[in-house]
């Protein structure tokens, strides 16, 4: 499977301008472990193999246990593998992808609400959409996992990942 549009190179001012939502996300304070795993929750329920295998790469360069990550996609089950915030970090993130079928009911804020601040919710939701935005755009235009074409995917990361500033 070959990449169908070279979406970097075709259009690098979009592509930049979410690298400066990705650079805004990764220093609002919600911690690079907990970010990464909702990434890898959205990019599991959307199946984007890319995305897949960067974020699984990415957490486990961070030294997140490869147990605790083939537990991601079964968390509610995983009893305290998973603390307090991941869980409701995971929880809203399935909601916020899921919209079309959740519409965000009451007592699923009520539940990220409990966990997070406002601020905190906002940052986390503004992740989300930003993951499910990388997810479309690598599955639409058929972006192959590194690992598929022998590359490893934190060199790809550190080589497409736009710069900002």
């Amino acid at each position: 499977m070959s990449i169908r549009i070279d979406y970097e190179k075709v259009a690098p001012a979009g592509y930049r301008a979410l690298g400066g939502v990705y650079a805004y996300v990764k220093q609002a304070g919600l911690g690079g472990v907990l970010v990464e795993l909702v990434f890898l929750r959205i990019s599991q329920i959307n199946g984007c193999a890319y995305c897949l295998d960067l974020h699984t790469r990415d957490l486990v360069g961070n030294g997140v246990a490869p147990e605790k990550l083939a537990l991601v996609q079964v968390w509610r089950e995983a009893g305290l593998v998973f603390d307090d915030r991941e869980r409701a970090a995971l929880r809203w993130a399935e909601t916020v992808t899921r919209v079309a079928e959740t519409a965000i009911p009451d007592h699923e804020f009520e539940a990220v609400s409990a966990v997070f601040g406002e601020k905190e919710i906002v940052d986390l939701t503004i992740a989300i959409g930003l993951m499910n935005t990388f997810n479309r755009i690598a599955i639409g235009f058929r972006r192959p996992p590194s690992i598929a074409e022998g590359r490893s995917n934190r060199a790809v990361a550190r080589a497409t990942m736009p710069r900002v500033g």
